[in-house]
C-alpha cells in the first residue's frame, strides 16, 4: 500500500474485514467513500503516513468504528477538514492524538480541539481538493504548469505545504511577493529536483538549520528584499550546482567566513544594500570577491565611517581591522568562530538600540516589549524608560549566559509573569524602579539565583508577604523605597540570608500588632535599614520602627492586609483548575475566583457546565444578577469556558472592549434590560454581537437620546458615537471615583470588588472618610497654636494661642500699630507682637527719633575733597575750585574758554589749563612767534629732476634720487612698467632689432601665464610665461613648430633674467644667467626687420595664454637700454614703476580695467599704497570755544556754552536764563543752549514753582548700636517713616512717635532689649 493515495475501489473486496492496520506507508490522501465497503470495520490505523488531506464523508460508511489512529501524519487544517474537526469532537475516543501539522500556528494543536474559526483557506472561494496526482502536489493558494509552482503575492504567511518529491522531473517554485517571516526547517524537505526558488520580496528574519538541504538541483536561490539579518556557515551545503545567489537589500551586517565554499558552480552573487560591518571579520570576503569575481550588484560597507560607501571587493584587506571591544570572546579569541554553525543573530544588535562593547542599551525607546533577540555577549541590558507593561515568560534570558545587569527602571510594568527570569542565573543588578507593580512574589524571581542587588523603588507594592524574596539567598542590597506598603508579613525576609542593606523608607507603615516582629528584626539584625518609620496609628506617627515598644503595637480587629485571598470562594468547592459554585443562590460574583480557572468539564456526553447559573445543561440560563451589579469591568470575567452566559436585568450601562474575549467557547449571551448607554465605547459590543450572532436581539440602548430603544443588533455602526460629556452617573458605574465618594480630601482609588475604596486623611475614617477620630489630629490650632480635647466646645477642641494671636484657632493678629510710639511722622507698620517704625528721610533709630548726620565720613557723599555742611533737610557740598555739582562730581573742564593761541593744544587741569605750542612758538599762550632764520643756498637749487625725483646734495653735487621705474642722471628715462589691464602691451621699435640681436629683460610676477614677448608677422616668435616655466616658440610656415622651457620658475613675485639670442640660424633661451635651451638648427634666420612688430607684456591674438600680469624692467636690445617713454604711445593698463598688486601694504588691491591698480585700505590707514597711518581729524582743529567731534575723515566743533558758529568762535551775546525763571532752583544750559531748572528739595515742576506735599515713606533698616567693643544690631530689620515733602516756612517732619522694645544681639555672643522711638506720622512743624 504505498501509493500516492487510496481510491475506494482498493477495499470494495474486503466487506468483512474488522480491523485494517495501514500505518508506515506513503498514503497522502484519502478519498470520499474509500472506506463505503467496510461496514464491520471496528479498528482503522493510519499512523506514520503523509495523509495531508481526507476529503468529508471519507469515515461515514463505517458505523461500527471504535478505533481510528492517525497520529505522525501532515494533515492540513484549513476550511477543508474543519468536517473532521466536528466528527471527532463527537466521538471523543476514537480518533485520540490526531494533530494538525500546518498551518504554522496550529502545528501540534488536536483537531478535535481546535475551534471552528480556526479552520480558514487563504483564498475567498477556495474549491475543495480532490486526490488526483496534480491537485495533491498544487497547494491550494497557487497555481501550477510547466514544472512551475507559482504563489506570487497571494499574502501566504508560511511555505504552502503538500508539494511530495518525484512529482516532477524538474521544478521550480516561485513564492515572492508574500507576507512570510517564519519558514520551517523541513519545508523544502525531499524536493531534490527542485532548480529554483524564488522567495524575494518576503518578511524572512532568519533561515532555519538544514532549510536548503537535499536541494542538490537547485540552480538559482533569490533570498532579496526580504530582513535577513544573519547566515549560518553551512546554510548552502548541499547548494554544489547553484548558479546564482541573491541576498540584496536586506539586513546583513556580516558574513560568517566560508559560507560560500560550498558553491561550485556560482557564477552570480549580489550582496548590495546590506548594512555591512567592514571590521576585521569580514576581511576573508574581501579577498574572496578579488579571487572570484562574481558579484555584480555593488555591495559596499556602511560602517566604520571610513569604509562607508566603497566597494568591499575593491578594499585592501588590511583596511579591515577591529577595535578592542569588537572582538567578542575571551583573549583574542574570535566569538564568531566559535560559534561558526550557529546563526549570528546573537551578535546583531537589536532595532532602536544601540550597542557598544557589551552594553546593549534599548533606553528611551518607546518599546512595549524585550526585544526578541538580543547579542549573546551582552553584560550590561538597558531597558529603562520605555513602556513595558508586563515580562513575558519568553525565555530570553537563557540565551544570555553572560548578563550581568538589567535596568528595567522608569516603565509601566504592572506584571511579571512566572518565570520571565528563567535562565538569568548570572544576572547580579536588577532594577525595577519606578513602575507600577502592586503586588510581588518568589516567582517573579525565580531564576535569579545570583541576583546582589534588587531595586523595587517608587512602584505600588502594598504589602509583602513571607514568599515574596523566596530564592534570593544572595541579595546584599533590597530596595522597596518610596512604595505603598503597609504592613510586611513575619519572616518575609528569612530567606534573604546574604542581606546587609534595606531601604523601607517612604512606606506608610500601620504599626500593629502584625508589624511587631519587623521591629525586633530589625534590632537584632542590626542591618542598614535607614530606620523606617510608623505612619499609623496617629500616636506612633514619624516614629522608628525599631524604636517602638512591643506593647505598642496593637491590633483593634483589624486583619494584616498581606493575607492571601482563599484559594477557593467560600461559598463553592474547587477540584483542581475547576470551581462549582452552581445552586448557592449568588447573587454577585464571588471573591476570590482564581485565575487560572478552566471550567469546561470533558468526557462523557463533553457538557459543557454553566458554573454560576441554576441548571447543569448547556443552554440552561441563570437567574438575573443583583441589581447592584452595574458593570462588566476588565478582568472581572476570568479565562472561562462558558457556553450560556446571562447578564440579563442589571444596572449595566458600559462593557470594556475585550470583555468577553477570553471567553473561547461563549455561544450565547443575555444583556437584556439594561440600561446600555450606545456612544463611540460601545461600537465594538455592536460589532461583536453582529459578527456572531451571540445575543439574540434583546439588548436595547437606553442612551443617548437619540439612540434611545435601538438594539444592539440591528442598530447601523457609525450611528454609535461619542458627542459631547456624558453624564457623571453612568461614568461613575465604571468608575466610583468619578461621583467624588471620598470626603474631607480623601483620595479615592478604584477597586475591583469595592467599586472604589477611600485613603482617608488622619482625622477621618470610614469607608467615605466621614467619621472624624480625633479632633485635635489634624492639628487646627493655627500659628503655632496647642490643641487640647475639650467637650464643652462645639468643634470638641480649644486652642493655647502663642503670643501675638488670638481666636478660636488662633487664626488673629491683633494690629500692634493701633497704640505706638513711632515719632518725627514715621510709618507704623504691624508685626507679630510687635510693630516696626519705617522713618522719613533724615531720620533713623527704632522709633525714628534720631536725626541722621550725612557728613560723618561713613556715609560723607561729598566728592573730590569738598566740604560737607549739615542741614535741616539733609546736607551741602561746598566745592573746591575747578568742580562743581551737587556733590561736586563733575571736573569743570578749563579749556572750554582758553586762550591759547597760534593753533595751541589746550590740555584741561584742575582748575586751569595748559598750551602746547606748535613748533617754534612759546611763551604761557603760546604768543610768541619763532625767531627770523636767513634763509640759505642750495646746489639743488637750479637742479631740475624729472618724474617726481628728489634732488639730494651728495659731495657738495646736486643728484636725483629716481622713483621705482626710472633712471637717467635727471630720472628722464622710463625702464619700468607694470602691466595690469586685460590687454595691454608696448610696441618696441623694431627699427633696432637686426637680423642677429640678443634681447635681454627682467620680469617679476607672481602669475603662471602670459606673453612676455612676441614678433607678429608671418614668421611668429614668441616668448611666454607658462605654467610659471618661460618657454620659447618659433612658428615658421615652412616647417613645424618648434618649443623650448626653461628649468627655472619665475612666478614667485621676484625679478628674473630672461635672455634671447637670435645668431647663425640658431635660438637661445637663458634665464637667470643659466644654461642655455636651444631650439637647434633651424632651416632659416627668423626674420627681425622694419615691419616686423614686437610687443611686450601682449598682443598675441592668436595666442591662448593672453596678457602678462606683472613687471618688465631693463628691456635691452643688444645691450641698448630702452627707454619706454621713447616708444610708441602705450595702451590702457600699463603703468611706470612696478606698483603690481603687491604693494598694497595695509589694504586689498584691485586691479581697474584697462588701466591700472587702486588699493582700499584697511581701517586706519590711509594714501595710494595704504602705507599712511590715519590721523585724528580732530589734530590741530580750529574749534575755539567748544569740543572737537571726529565725524570719519572730518570732525565738527561742540561748541561750549555761550558760543555758536562752525568753528565757535561767535560769542552769544544774549543770556538765555535771562528771560526764564527758575522759583525754587537754579537755571542751567543744555547742550544746545536751551535753558532749563535744577529744583530744590520739595519743589518740582517746569519753573521749580510746585511745592510736595509732606509725606512718610516707610524703608525697613537694620538699627545698630555700640556696647563697648562690641557692634550690636537689631535681628532683624527695622520698619522706619522718612517724611519728605515741602511745608512752605516750616520743615516736614513726623509728627507722632511710639517706643518700642526691640532685641539688639551682639558680635560678642550678648544680647539686650532697648527701648527705641519710631515715627508714625508725618506734618508740617517748624524747623528745629
Amino acid at each position: 500500500l504505498t501509493n500516492l493515495q487510496m481510491h475506494h475501489k482498493l477495499l470494495h473486496a474486503l466487506p468483512l474485514l474488522f480491523h485494517r492496520q495501514l500505518d508506515n506507508n506513503h498514503i497522502n490522501c484519502i478519498e470520499d467513500g474509500a472506506f463505503r465497503a467496510l461496514r464491520d470495520l471496528e479498528i482503522l490505523t493510519l499512523n506514520n503516513n503523509n495523509i495531508s488531506r481526507i476529503l468529508v464523508t471519507s469515515f461515514n460508511h463505517m458505523p461500527k468504528i471504535r478505533t481510528l489512529r492517525l497520529h505522525s501524519n501532515h494533515l492540513y487544517c484549513d476550511c477543508h477538514l474543519a468536517w473532521l474537526s466536528d466528527w471527532l469532537r463527537q466521538r471523543r475516543t476514537i480518533g485520540q492524538f490526531t494533530l494538525c501539522m500546518a498551518p504554522v500556528h496550529l502545528r501540534g494543536f488536536n483537531v478535535a480541539d481546535v475551534q471552528k474559526k480556526e479552520y480558514v483557506c487563504p483564498g475567498p472561494h477556495s474549491e475543495p481538493p480532490s486526490c488526483n496526482a496534480n491537485s495533491i502536489s498544487c497547494p491550494s493558494a497557487c497555481t501550477c504548469s510547466n514544472n512551475i509552482v507559482d504563489c506570487r503575492g497571494k499574502g501566504l504567511t508560511e511555505i504552502p505545504a503538500n508539494l511530495p518529491e518525484g512529482i516532477f522531473t524538474s521544478l521550480s517554485q516561485d513564492i515572492s511577493k508574500n507576507q512570510i517571516s517564519d519558514i520551517a526547517p523541513d519545508a523544502f524537505q525531499g524536493l531534490k529536483s527542485l532548480t529554483s526558488l524564488v522567495l524575494y520580496g518576503n518578511k524572512i528574519t532568519e533561515l532555519a538549520k538544514g532549510l536548503f538541504d537535499g536541494l542538490v538541483s537547485l540552480q538559482l536561490l533569490l533570498l532579496n528584499a526580504n530582513k535577513i539579518n544573519c547566515l549560518r556557515v553551512n546554510t548552502f551545503q548541499d547548494l554544489q550546482n547553484l548558479n546564482l545567489l541573491s541576498l540584496y537589500d536586506n539586513k546583513l551586517q556580516t558574513i560568517s567566513k566560508g559560507l560560500f565554499a560550498p558553491l561550485q558552480a556560482i557564477q552570480t552573487l549580489h550582496l548590495a544594500q546590506n548594512p555591512f560591518v567592514c571590521d576585521c571579520h569580514l576581511k576573508w570576503l574581501a579577498d574572496y570577491l578579488q579571487d572570484n569575481p562574481i558579484e555584480t550588484s555593488g555591495a559596499r560597507c556602511s560602517s566604520p565611517r571610513r569604509l562607508a560607501n566603497k566597494r568591499i571587493g575593491q578594499i585592501k584587506s588590511k583596511k579591515f581591522r577591529c577595535s578592542g571591544n569588537q572582538v567578542m570572546g575571551l583573549g583574542s579569541e574570535d566569538y564568531r568562530s566559535r560559534f561558526s554553525s550557529e546563526c549570528f543573530m546573537d551578535l546583531v544588535c537589536p532595532e532602536k538600540c544601540r550597542c557598544e562593547g557589551t552594553i546593549v542599551d534599548c533606553s528611551n525607546q518607546k518599546l512595549a516589549r524585550i526585544p526578541s533577540h538580543l547579542p549573546e555577549y551582552v553584560t550590561d541590558l538597558r531597558l529603562n524608560d520605555n513602556e513595558i507593561s508586563v515580562l513575558e515568560a519568553t525565555g530570553i534570558f537563557k540565551k544570555l549566559p553572560n548578563l550581568r545587569k538589567i535596568n528595567l527602571s522608569n516603565n509601566k510594568i504592572k506584571e511579571v509573569r512566572e518565570g520571565a527570569f528563567d535562565g538569568a542565573a548570572s544576572v547580579q543588578e536588577l532594577m525595577l524602579t519606578g513602575n507600577q507593580l502592586e503586588t510581588v512574589h518568589g516567582r517573579m524571581f525565580r531564576g535569579l539565583s545570583s541576583l546582589k542587588t534588587l531595586m523595587l523603588r517608587s512602584n505600588l507594592i502594598t504589602c509583602v508577604s513571607n514568599d515574596t524574596f523566596a530564592g534570593l539567598s544572595s541579595v546584599r542590597l533590597l530596595s522597596l523605597y518610596d512604595n505603598r506598603i503597609t504592613t510586611i508579613t513575619p519572616g518575609a525576609f528569612t530567606t534573604l540570608v546574604s542581606l546587609s542593606t534595606i531601604n523601607l523608607l517612604s512606606n506608610p507603615f500601620n504599626c500593629n500588632c502584625h508589624l511587631a516582629w519587623l521591629g525586633k528584626w530589625l534590632r537584632k539584625r542590626r542591618i542598614v535599614s535607614g530606620n523606617p518609620r510608623c505612619q499609623k496609628p496617629f500616636f506612633l506617627k514619624e516614629i522608628p520602627i525599631q524604636d517602638v515598644a512591643i506593647q505598642d503595637f496593637t491590633c483593634e480587629g483589624e486583619e494584616s492586609s498581606c493575607q492571601l485571598g482563599p484559594r477557593c470562594p467560600e461559598q463553592c468547592t474547587c477540584l483542581e483548575t475547576v470551581v462549582r459554585c452552581s445552586n448557592r443562590g449568588l447573587h454577585t460574583l464571588p471573591k476570590g475566583i482564581p485565575k487560572d480557572l478552566h471550567t469546561c468539564q470533558e468526557g462523557g456526553g463533553a457538557s459543557c457546565q454553566e458554573q454560576w447559573g441554576s441548571e447543569h445543561n448547556c443552554g440552561a440560563s441563570g437567574p438575573a444578577w443583583d441589581p447592584k451589579f452595574r458593570t462588566v469591568t476588565g478582568g472581572l470575567i476570568p479565562d472561562l469556558c462558558f457556553c450560556f452566559r446571562t447578564l440579563h436585568g442589571n444596572d449595566i450601562s458600559s462593557v470594556p472592549e475585550g470583555s468577553f474575549s477570553d471567553l473561547t467557547s461563549l455561544s450565547h449571551l443575555a444583556l437584556g434590560t439594561n440600561p446600555l448607554h450606545c456612544d463611540c465605547s460601545l461600537r465594538w459590543l455592536s460589532e461583536w454581537v453582529k459578527a456572531g450572532y451571540k445575543e439574540p436581539g434583546i439588548a436595547r440602548c437606553s442612551s443617548p437620546e437619540p439612540m434611545a430603544d435601538r438594539l444592539l443588533l440591528t442598530t447601523p455602526t457609525h450611528r454609535f458615537q461619542c458627542k459631547g460629556p456624558v453624564d457623571i452617573n453612568i461614568v461613575a458605574k465604571c468608575n466610583a471615583c468619578l461621583s467624588s465618594p471620598c470626603k474631607n480630601n480623601g483620595t479615592c482609588s478604584q477597586d475591583p470588588v469595592e467599586l472604589y475604596r477611600c485613603t482617608c486623611p488622619y482625622g477621618y475614617k470610614g469607608k467615605d472618610c466621614t467619621v472624624p477620630i480625633n479632633t485635635c489630629i489634624q492639628n487646627p490650632c493655627q500659628h503655632g497654636g496647642t490643641c487640647h480635647l475639650s467637650e464643652s466646645h462645639k468643634d470638641g477642641f480649644s486652642c493655647s494661642c502663642p503670643l501675638g494671636f488670638e481666636g478660636q484657632q488662633c487664626e488673629i493678629n491683633p494690629d500692634d500699630c493701633e497704640d505706638n510710639d513711632c515719632e518725627n511722622n514715621a510709618t507704623c507698620v504691624d508685626g507679630i507682637n510687635n510693630y516696626v517704625c519705617v522713618c522719613p528721610p533724615n531720620y533713623t533709630g527704632e522709633l525714628c527719633d534720631e536725626v541722621i548726620d550725612h557728613c560723618v565720613p561713613e556715609i560723607n557723599l561729598c566728592q573730590h575733597e569738598a566740604k560737607c555742611i549739615s542741614l535741616d533737610k539733609g546736607f551741602r557740598c561746598e566745592c573746591l575750585p575747578g568742580y562743581s555739582g551737587k556733590l561736586c562730581e563733575v571736573d569743570n573742564d578749563d579749556c572750554v574758554a582758553h586762550k591759547c593761541r597760534h593753533g595751541a593744544q589746550c590740555v584741561d587741569a584742575v582748575n586751569g589749563y595748559t598750551c602746547i605750542c606748535p613748533q617754534g612758538f612759546s611763551g604761557l599762550l603760546c604768543e610768541q612767534p619763532p625767531p627770523m632764520v636767513l634763509l640759505q643756498t642750495s646746489p639743488c637749487d637750479q637742479y631740475e629732476c624729472q618724474n617726481g625725483a628728489q634732488c639730494i646734495v651728495v659731495q657738495q653735487e646736486p643728484t636725483c634720487r629716481c622713483p621705482p621705474g626710472f633712471a637717467g642722471p635727471r630720472c628722464e628715462k622710463l625702464i619700468t612698467v607694470n602691466f595690469v589691464g586685460k590687454d595691454s602691451y608696448v610696441e618696441l621699435a623694431s627699427a633696432k632689432v637686426r637680423p642677429q640681436a640678443n634681447i635681454s629683460l627682467q620680469v617679476a610676477t607672481d602669475k603662471d601665464n602670459g606673453i612676455l614677448l612676441y614678433k607678429g608677422d608671418n614668421d611668429p616668435l614668441a616668448l611666454e610665461l607658462y605654467q610659471g616655466h618661460v618657454r620659447l616658440i618659433y612658428d615658421s610656415l615652412s616647417s613645424p613648430p618648434t618649443t623650448v622651457y626653461s628649468v627655472e620658475t619665475v612666478n614667485d613675485g621676484q625679478f628674473h633674467s630672461v635672455e634671447l639670442v637670435m645668431l647663425n640660424q640658431t635660438l637661445n633661451l637663458v634665464v637667470d644667467k643659466g644654461a642655455p635651451k636651444s631650439l637647434g638648427k633651424l632651416q632659416k634666420q627668423p626674420a627681425v626687420g622694419i615691419n616686423s612688430p614686437l610687443y611686450l607684456g601682449g598682443k598675441g591674438t592668436d595666442r591662448p595664454l593672453g596678457g602678462f600680469h606683472g613687471c618688465i624692467h631693463e628691456v635691452r636690445i643688444n645691450n641698448e637700454l630702452q627707454d619706454f617713454k621713447a616708444l610708441p604711445p602705450q595702451s590702457l593698463g600699463v603703468s611706470p614703476g612696478c606698483k603690481s598688486c603687491t604693494v598694497c601694504k595695509h589694504g586689498l588691491c584691485r586691479s581697474v580695467e584697462k588701466d591700472s591698480v587702486v588699493c582700499e585700505c584697511h581701517p586706519g590707514w590711509t594714501g595710494p599704497l595704504c602705507d599712511q597711518e590715519a590721523r585724528d581729524p580732530c589734530l590741530g582743529h580750529s574749534c575755539n570755544h567748544g569740543k572737537c567731534v571726529a565725524t570719519g575723515t572730518s570732525y565738527v566743533c561742540k561748541c561750549a556754552e555761550g558760543y555758536g558758529g562752525a568753528t565757535c568762535d561767535h560769542k552769544n551775546d544774549s543770556n538765555p536764563c535771562s528771560t526764564f525763571k527758575c522759583n525754587q532752583g537754579q537755571c542751567h544750559f543744555s547742550e544746545r543752549g536751551e535753558p532749563y531748572c535744577i529744583c530744590q528739595p520739595g519743589f518740582s515742576g517746569e519753573h521749580c514753582e510746585q511745592e510736595s506735599l509732606c509725606l512718610g515713606e516707610v524703608v525697613r533698616e537694620v538699627i545698630r548700636r555700640q556696647k563697648g567693643y562690641a557692634s550690636c544690631a537689631t535681628a532683624s530689620k527695622v520698619p522706619i517713616m522718612e517724611c519728605r515733602g515741602g511745608c512752605g516756612p516750616q520743615c516736614c517732619q513726623p509728627t507722632r512717635s511710639k517706643r518700642r522694645k526691640y532685641v539688639f544681639q551682639c558680635t560678642d555672643g550678648s544680647s539686650f532689649v532697648e527701648e527705641v522711638e519710631r515715627h508714625l506720622e508725618c506734618g508740617c512743624r517748624q524747623c528745629s
